[in-house]
């Protein structure tokens, strides 16, 4: 008899291992999705740059988390025997990588805000800086109980801070930190006011949109993290949030292209801290409201002389994240059909809480780098293109 209770505990151990390593595969997707974004946005002569940088700041990221990062979010390394490191089927080890997309994801969301003027090495510098030690100070207080922030929330509200798969450990992070970067660069040169320029390849643009879609499936469900615990209702309220932001976007948007296919994506921002909890109406209902929150607040910086972001982060993912955080506080509650369990105060408390440390930690982290290397190119640089200037090559060859 317990050899046969010892086989069904390797089994589920071995099937959990599995489970969330395929989440892992699925998050990494995510980025070439973060890239083909950039790519499409972008004006033809920063279109290497973006690619580079995508898979260059993941590379620096992955270092960083697994050295310093990890370490200081849940208490724990693998600086020990491979033979130790095998245990429960390595699962420790996959979890790791699990987390490491979620926290290489801040260096790609604030890549498509500082594209086309950030320099390429002091921006991956300052990337292994957050990943290293901005975002795990955060990712471990939410997600760890680290320092006593949830335990404090929980006795004077009734409920922890909720954010299941990253609303605001993630994306409003990452949304506020590129927020900080794009206000030390500045606009980029030519750029005026009320005129955008125009994304160079929408079908890439869709691409990437369609990347990420794809790939936050196994962001959101997977953030379960173990077979027993993956839930139904987190797909299908992924489903319709995604539904919901890109028929908002459509609307509001007026049919264009840009907007309905990062409609989904500000649904789907929005979603994940209470995807656990909502009926799949209300999801619906939050995703529509991120989708039109996009749509308007990235055409109103288009009309401003100080914020030039160009793939829209700060509103995708900073304020879509933000909503994220204060919703699951709303329609998780078991009025509106939610599970229950959840404190509006405790969801604004901690929503804002992640602001405060994205914002503080990025003018540390930027202004340091700032001061040692610019973080902006220089104006001829910046003119012939980051391809050309930086990598020394552009992006297509029409040579017969």
């Amino acid at each position: 008899m317990d050899n046969i209770s010892d086989a069904i505990g390797v089994i589920a151990q071995s099937a959990d291992s599995l489970f969330i390593l395929l989440g892992a595969i699925m998050v990494l997707a995510m980025h070439a999705g973060f890239a083909f974004l950039e790519v499409g946005t972008v004006r033809h002569k920063n279109q290497v740059n973006a690619l580079v940088k995508i898979l260059t700041d993941f590379a620096f990221s992955a270092v960083a988390y697994f050295v310093i990062g990890y370490q200081i979010a849940y208490g724990s390394n693998f600086f020990v025997s491979a033979d130790a490191l095998t245990a429960n089927n390595g699962y420790e080890l996959v979890k790791f990588f699990f987390l490491l997309t979620f926290a290489a994801a801040i260096p790609a969301i604030v890549s498509g805000g500082v594209a086309e003027r950030g320099s390429f090495r002091p921006f991956l510098f300052a990337s292994a800086l957050i990943v290293a030690f901005v975002y795990p100070l955060f990712e471990g207080i939410i997600w760890n109980g680290n320092y006593g922030f949830q335990a404090w929330l929980n006795t004077t509200f009734g409920a922890e801070f909720h954010d299941f798969a990253g609303s605001v450990v993630v994306h409003g992070m990452g949304g506020w930190l590129a927020l900080v970067a794009i206000y030390f660069l500045g606009s980029r040169q030519g750029r005026k006011p009320g005129i955008a320029f125009a994304p160079s390849n929408i079908p890439f643009l869709a691409l990437g949109s369609w990347i990420l879609i794809v790939g936050w499936f196994g962001f959101n469900v997977m953030s379960a993290q173990t077979l027993d615990a993956v839930s139904g209702l987190v797909a299908v309220n992924s489903l319709m949030a995604m539904v919901g932001g890109t028929i908002v976007a459509l609307v509001v948007g007026k049919n264009d292209p840009g907007f309905i296919h990062n409609g989904p994506l500000a649904g789907l921002v929005a979603v994940c801290a209470g995807s656990d909890l909502m009926h799949p109406v209300g999801a619906f209902v939050v995703g529509g409201v991120a989708g039109g929150l996009f749509v308007l607040v990235y055409t109103r910086l288009q009309r401003s002389a100080k914020i030039d972001d160009v793939l829209g982060v700060w509103p995708l993912h900073g304020l879509c994240g933000v909503w994220g955080g204060v919703a699951a506080g709303i329609f998780g509650q078991q009025a509106l059909g939610g599970l229950g369990g959840v404190s509006l105060m405790s969801q604004v408390v901690g929503t804002v809480a992640g602001v405060v440390v994205a914002i503080v930690g990025g003018v540390i982290v930027y202004g340091i780098v700032n001061k040692v290397s610019s973080l902006r190119l220089s104006q001829e640089d910046e003119f012939i293109g980051a391809d050309l200037a930086i990598h020394k090559i552009g992006s297509t060859n029409s040579d017969k």
